[in-house]
């Protein structure tokens, strides 16, 4: 049985976060630098951003984890430190700063940047802020570290869950930043995941791998794929379980455990897209091939011209089959049926690839409501995916039009 918790990244025992303004970005009100520990050294796994152009914290942490070990992350807002000469140098001396100030290993830090592209990073406010970062580490420090990385996001990201595993109660918990270049391509914006869970490097990376493609890749909020996506999970095995090592039924209850937080915080980025006023959630069923459902649900979550009309709350299915039919998959469009809903009710608006009369007032209730479900069939199969994403504003174009200066 899995149960929501609180405490997001310091869910699970041994882990501590923290959060502080260090002097990198000009807004003093805005945490700038975060922290999260674990008391003992844990198995690490993650994935990157499939963007050729790559932050260089990426690059050093892809070396540090190499060993499947680390035992810390540091991150730092207001500079995405991508495209620097000098990139790699700070993103070591990130690293060895932190390792310095908690007494473990610069290998066993994974170190991530995220905001502005092309802007030098200097190390001196991050080396000053290191020594007071790591003093404020505490079991409660978990939304202080889910501010400090945030850049563009209107809300914090946590979520958390217990569970068992071998008769031993574990935890799983998540913070994550992430509001716009998002889009279903390896990875997401910035997630950072702890669990007390043991379970070995290889079979954490598994874990890791075959969720992102459920979940992450399944988010586009403007169809940018950032320079700087990572999700980073670290497993301590404090809670006591035997390891996991192999595809056993311990490790199925694991990936059920990492799904439920990794959906929430898919969720709750998609909903805070860049200037969005709605959740979109596009689920796909009846598909031939996962592949295929995976296909159209991305291609219509990711519609320039869907989201705007779900901004206008009108009930445009034309932009749903549009986008079907450009997506790639393989399907009969004379099966392809459409629905919307939400909290106010249900609409069918096609059906065997065709208009069907429905109620206009009722729709515009439908749409009205912040959380949209786009539900789509393609046919008999028994294949279902879903997809997440947000309407398309007029703030999208104010936040982005200035956002470097």
């Amino acid at each position: 049985m899995i149960k929501q918790i609180s405490g997001g990244v310091c869910a699970a025992e041994g882990f501590q976060a923290a959060g502080i303004y260090c002097g990198i970005r000009k807004n003093k009100s805005k945490k700038d630098l975060a922290l999260i520990a674990s008391s003992v050294p844990a198995h690490a796994a993650a994935v990157y951003t499939t963007n050729l152009v790559k932050g260089a914290p990426l690059t050093v942490t892809k070396t540090h984890i190499a060993d499947g070990t680390a035992q810390a992350v540091i991150c730092n807002s207001g500079n995405a430190n991508t495209c620097n000469a000098d990139g790699i140098d700070i993103a070591e001396q990130m690293s060895s700063l932190t390792a310095e100030a908690l007494g473990i290993r610069a290998d066993d830090v994974v170190v991530a940047s995220t905001g502005v592209i092309g802007q030098p990073l200097s190390i001196t406010p991050i080396a000053k802020g290191i020594p007071n970062l790591a003093t404020a580490l505490k079991r409660d420090g978990s939304g202080e570290a889910c501010e400090a990385i945030m850049t563009t996001d209107t809300k914090k990201k946590e979520a958390a869950v217990a569970f068992t595993l071998g008769g031993k109660t574990c935890h799983l918990g998540g913070i994550a930043k992430g509001s716009g270049m998002i889009h279903p391509n390896m990875a997401t914006m910035l997630v950072f995941l702890t669990t007390d869970a043991a379970v070995s490097a290889e079979m954490l990376q598994k874990a890791l791998s075959g969720d992102v493609q459920k979940t992450f890749n399944m988010i586009s909020v403007d169809g940018d794929t950032s320079t700087n996506d990572m999700v980073a999970i670290l497993a301590n095995g404090l809670a006591g379980n035997k390891e996991i090592t192999e595809e056993d039924a311990d490790f199925t209850a694991f990936m059920e455990a990492l799904n439920t937080v990794t959906v929430q915080l898919c969720r709750m980025i998609a909903g805070d897209g860049e200037g969005a006023t709605k959740l979109l959630e596009c689920r796909v069923s009846g598909g031939l091939s996962e592949e295929d459902a995976k296909k159209i649900a991305k291609s219509v979550i990711a519609s320039s011209l869907l989201k705007a009309a779900m901004f206008g709350e009108d009930a445009n299915w034309g932009r749903v089959l549009c986008a079907v039919g450009y997506s790639g998959a393989g399907i009969d469009v004379q099966q392809v049926g459409v629905c919307f809903s939400s909290a106010a009710g249900e609409v069918t608006v096609c059906v065997n690839g065709a208009g069907v009369p429905f109620s206009e007032e009722l729709a515009a209730k439908v749409l009205h409501e912040k959380e949209i479900n786009i539900l789509i069939t393609v046919g008999e199969g028994s294949t279902a995916v879903t997809a997440w994403g947000c309407d398309l504003t007029y703030d999208y174009v104010k936040i982005n039009g200035d956002y470097r200066t």
